[in-house]
């Protein structure tokens, strides 16, 4: 009798072990499991983690020179139109007033500092108001396509074309405005022709000066601007 009570007392020491153990091992899987609380800030993390970088590379066209408010720039314009689509794209507007190519040229590989998937080129236009040679515009716009192609191979680049007025002379604006196709083709990038088509010489949608838009013209540079990149995205 007295070691069938010594037995059942260890058969009872034995459950209350396993029993014990089995509560530990459910209270570690318990604290290793993620909250979901966790887990919605992780996949929001991710989320931001994952948006490419669409950077607009330019002049005061860029970054929408004489506007009121800097958001009715095309590449504002862009990002919402992004955004209303959910697509996974962040617009960064990097251009300059003033800017001309040779300036585009000095000042790209600060900007390359920061990775990017899609390169959006829109100089030349200053170049032209000048009246610099068409070779020397070239000769930019080609270094400053090479460096992104070295710095970022698998970046994809767009050409924005751009034209001068007649006043420079014919033979001037004409080579001019082949400069973008030439760019193009040589490089098997997409171009925009003239990205202020349907807003050059309106003055219903461009500033005082004639040059730059409104927030009504920068719409359609959008919309002339997006016709091609949407299909890069």
């Amino acid at each position: 009798m007295f070691r069938n009570t010594i037995s059942r007392y260890k058969m009872r020491y034995l459950q209350s072990i396993l029993l014990l153990m089995v509560a530990i091992m459910a209270a570690c899987n318990n604290e290793n499991s993620p909250k979901t609380g966790a887990k919605n800030q992780q996949d929001d993390s991710d989320s931001v983690k994952l948006r490419k970088t669409i950077l607009f590379f330019g002049n005061s066209l860029t970054a929408g020179y004489g506007l009121e408010d800097p958001d009715e720039a095309f590449p504002a314009v862009i990002q919402r139109k992004i955004d209303s689509l959910d697509l996974p794209y962040k617009v960064i507007n990097a251009g300059l007033s003033g800017e001309t190519t040779a300036g585009g040229v000095n000042r790209i590989n600060w900007l390359l500092k920061q990775t990017i998937d899609i390169f959006v080129l829109e100089l030349g236009a200053n170049d032209g108001l000048r009246g610099i040679p068409v070779t020397e515009t070239r000769k930019n716009l080609q270094s400053i396509l090479d460096t992104v192609k070295v710095r970022y191979p698998n970046a994809k680049r767009i050409l924005l074309g751009m034209e001068v007025p007649p006043n420079m002379g014919g033979k001037y604006a004409s080579d001019f405005r082949v400069i973008f196709r030439e760019l193009a083709e040589k490089n098997k990038i997409p171009f925009v022709p003239f990205m202020l088509e349907g807003v050059a010489g309106n003055v219903k949608l461009n500033l005082r000066d004639g040059i730059h838009p409104t927030g009504e013209g920068y719409k359609i540079v959008a919309e002339n601007v997006w016709e091609v990149l949407k299909n890069e995205l």
